[in-house]
């Protein structure tokens, strides 16, 4: 009987778990500007390191959360003031394996820190129109080079 209780509570609280999970993405997913974003957490190996999330736009800030996460804040959160796009590229190598083909990899320096981002190619026009939406007078040399590749 102590077997059956076990594995009842087991499931009980891989049900509670998802639940969360799915109640977590709900709530962010309902109030629109949400993108699907994958940012690369790490460069130790060529081609890898790249975490799946979604990226929500409020105000001046893009905020990432992880796809399975519990955590309500998000993980990173670029500023558009201190965000620069220095280049795109299509994924090479293991990042073909890691992301849809017809996605967009981004690199760029928030605040002096590189980082890597990931998009479809469809959402790149509109992360840039936002990127270089900025109040009136204010300057915007947030695009480092126009002459980038076909992507």
């Amino acid at each position: 009987m102590e077997i059956v209780e076990g594995i009842g509570i087991g499931v009980a609280v891989v049900l509670a778990a998802l639940l969360i999970l799915f109640i977590r993405r709900a709530l962010f997913t309902r109030s629109g500007g949400i993108i699907r974003l994958s940012v690369r957490v790490s460069t130790i190996l060529d081609g890898r390191g790249w975490s799946p999330g979604f990226g929500r736009f409020v105000g001046d800030e893009l905020r990432w959360y992880r796809m399975f996460s519990f955590a309500l804040r998000p993980k990173r959160v670029l500023s558009r003031k201190g965000l620069v796009v220095e280049r795109r590229r299509l994924p090479e190598g293991q990042e073909r394996l890691s992301m849809p083909a017809d996605w967009v990899i981004l690199r760029c320096t928030s605040n002096h820190a590189p980082v890597e981002i990931a998009m479809a190619r469809s959402t790149v026009t509109g992360f840039l129109s936002w990127l270089e939406a900025a109040p009136p007078g204010a300057a915007s040399p947030r695009l480092a080079s126009q002459d980038w590749p076909a992507a």
